[in-house]
C-alpha cells in the first residue's frame, strides 16, 4: 500500500511538471543570483506540533511598536483571546496561543538574546475563545461585505504579513484618497533556499488561500489578483490554476527561478513590469503586494474569527536526513528547542538559522520562543556556517552585476568602513533590500551585507535626526 501511495504522487508530480513546462514565466531583469534550492521538505504534509506546557508570547511579533499587554498576573485566558493590544500606528494586536494562566508578564529573550516585553501563559488545556469557528468547513460565503468591516477585522485579529518582514497587514489597505490599487500581488515565489511553508499552505489549504484573496480584494479595491509562484513548485501551481478557474478575477503567474524573486519591487517588476520608485511603496505604481500564507490568514480572521496563534514553519538542512525534514503547524511561544529537537540536532551543526540563508538571522539564544513569521528554523552545518577568510576587493564588479536594485555593493561596503555617511546616502544605501546576493556571489569572501546593514542603521538615523530638526 506505502510503495502504490508512493507511485501515485510520483504520478501527480510528473503530471504537474509537464503542466507547468507549457506556461509561460516571468523574471525580473535587473540582476538576481541561483543559489540552490535545497527544497528538502517540499513533499512533507505539515504536522501539527504539540501543545508547549508554557507559552511565552512576545509583544514584539510585528515590524513596528510593540504591544501593550492587557492581562495580568493570575488571569485565566483562552486561545485567540486578546492578551496584547496595538496602540501605535504600526502595531498589531497579539492573542494567547493556548489556553490557560498568566504566570507572569515580564521580558523574555528572543532569538537575538536581548529582552522583549513578553506574557507567559501556562497551559492548562486547549480552550478557544466563543467567539471562534474551530472547525474545518470551508466557509465559501464572504461574511463581511465592505472594505472597512474587512480591515478592521485584519486588524482585530492581528494578521501581519508571513512572508517575513510581519509588516501589520491592515495597513496596506488602509489607502488614501488619492491613491488606487489596480492589481493585488500575491507573493508565493518563496525564492528562499529550503522553505516549503508557502507551497504546503497551497498544496494543502488552496480554496481557502482563494477566498482569502477574493476578501483582500474587497479590502483593496482591485479588480483583479495575480498570484506570483516560482516555477519549482508545479504541484502547487497546478493547484492554483485549477482552483482558480472558479475565481475568474484571480490569474496565477509562474515565474523563473531566480533570487530573490520574491522581493515586493522585483515582484512587481516581474509581474505588471512597474518600477517602484526609490523610497517609495507598491501603491505607488498601483499594487499592493501580499504573501500567499498572509491571504490563508486573512481567510481565518474574516471567515472564522480566528487571529493568528500559530505559525507555519520548516525545519531543515542539509545535515538531516531527507525524512526529518519538516513543515510544522506550531502554536506560537513554543519553545524553539523544542522544535529542534523534535527532529534531531545534528552533530555537524555549526549554525542555527531563523529564516532562509539568504536573508534570515543566526540564532544567538535557543532559548527563545516561536513568534509570527518564523517561517524557517534551519540547521546550518560547520562547513556551510564557517566564514572564509575575507580578501582584498577585486573591483571585478559581480556584486554591481547580481544587485536587483542597481546599487553598487563594494562602494557601499567602502563608505561605511571608511564611515563617509554623505556618499552611502548619495550611492543609495537606504534602497538596498538586503537581499544578500552581493555577499553571496563576491569571490573575495566579503562581508558585503554586513557592512551594508550597518551603514543603513547609521545613515537612517542621520535622515531621521536631520527630519526632525526640520
Amino acid at each position: 500500500m506505502e510503495n502504490e501511495n508512493i507511485i501515485e504522487i510520483e504520478h501527480k508530480l510528473e503530471d504537474s511538471i509537464k503542466f507547468v513546462k507549457g506556461m509561460k514565466r516571468k523574471t525580473f531583469s535587473m540582476g538576481g543570483v541561483h543559489p540552490d534550492g535545497n527544497k528538502f521538505a517540499h513533499s512533507a504534509p505539515v504536522e501539527t506540533f504539540p501543545l508547549p506546557d508554557e507559552a511565552v508570547v512576545y509583544m514584539t511579533q510585528h515590524l513596528g511598536s510593540p504591544a501593550t499587554p492587557v492581562v495580568k498576573k493570575g488571569d485565566k485566558v483562552k486561545v485567540g483571546q486578546l492578551i496584547g493590544k496595538a496602540e501605535s500606528f504600526v502595531c498589531a494586536n497579539i492573542h494567547a496561543p493556548v489556553s490557560g494562566v498568566v504566570t507572569k508578564v515580564d521580558t523574555a529573550r528572543d532569538i537575538t538574546g536581548y529582552h522583549r516585553p513578553a506574557i507567559f501563559i501556562k497551559r492548562e488545556g486547549d480552550e478557544w475563545d466563543e467567539s471562534i469557528d474551530t472547525s474545518l468547513d470551508i466557509i465559501r460565503d464572504i461574511k463581511l461585505k465592505t472594505k472597512e468591516e474587512i480591515i478592521e477585522r485584519i486588524k482585530d485579529r492581528g494578521v501581519v504579513g508571513l512572508g517575513g518582514a510581519c509588516f501589520p497587514t491592515h495597513i496596506k489597505y488602509m489607502l488614501k484618497p488619492d491613491q488606487k490599487c489596480d492589481v493585488l500581488i500575491v507573493n508565493a515565489a518563496e525564492c528562499e533556499p529550503y522553505i516549503s511553508t508557502d507551497n504546503r499552505v497551497i498544496i494543502e489549504r488552496c480554496e481557502q488561500c482563494m477566498i482569502g484573496i477574493e476578501i483582500a480584494l474587497i479590502a483593496s479595491g482591485a479588480p483583479k489578483a495575480i498570484i506570483g509562484i516560482e516555477a519549482n513548485k508545479p504541484q502547487a501551481i497546478k493547484m492554483l490554476v485549477e482552483t482558480a478557474k472558479r475565481y475568474p478575477n484571480i490569474e496565477v503567474q509562474p515565474l523563473n527561478i531566480k533570487y530573490p524573486q520574491g522581493a515586493e519591487k522585483q515582484l512587481i517588476k516581474a509581474i505588471t513590469g512597474r518600477s517602484v520608485p526609490n523610497g517609495g511603496l507598491p501603491i505607488a505604481v498601483g499594487c499592493i503586494v501580499n504573501n500567499i500564507t498572509t491571504m490563508y490568514a486573512i481567510y481565518l480572521a474574516v471567515q472564522k474569527n480566528k487571529p493568528i496563534v500559530q505559525t507555519y514553519t520548516t525545519v531543515s538542512g542539509r545535515s538531516l536526513p531527507e525524512e526529518q525534514c519538516k513543515n510544522y503547524r506550531l502554536r506560537i511561544g513554543t519553545p524553539i528547542l523544542d522544535v529542534l529537537n523534535s527532529v534531531g540536532i545534528p552533530d555537524d551543526t555549526g549554525k542555527i538559522i531563523s529564516g532562509g540563508p539568504m536573508m534570515g538571522k543566526a540564532i544567538s539564544n535557543l532559548e527563545a520562543y516561536t513568534a509570527k513569521g518564523m517561517s524557517s528554523l534551519l540547521f546550518m552545518n560547520d562547513e556551510e556556517s564557517a566564514r572564509k577568510e575575507a580578501q582584498p576587493c577585486l573591483r571585478c564588479g559581480k556584486c554591481v552585476s547580481v544587485c536587483p536594485m542597481g546599487l553598487e555593493p563594494y562602494m557601499l561596503h567602502t563608505f561605511t568602513d571608511l564611515k563617509r555617511w554623505d556618499d552611502a546616502e548619495s550611492y543609495g544605501i537606504m534602497n538596498c533590500i538586503e537581499c544578500g546576493s552581493c555577499s553571496f556571489i563576491c569571490p573575495s569572501n566579503r562581508p558585503i551585507l554586513d557592512m551594508i546593514r550597518v551603514g543603513k542603521a547609521k545613515v537612517g538615523g542621520i535622515i531621521r535626526a536631520r527630519a526632525v530638526k526640520q
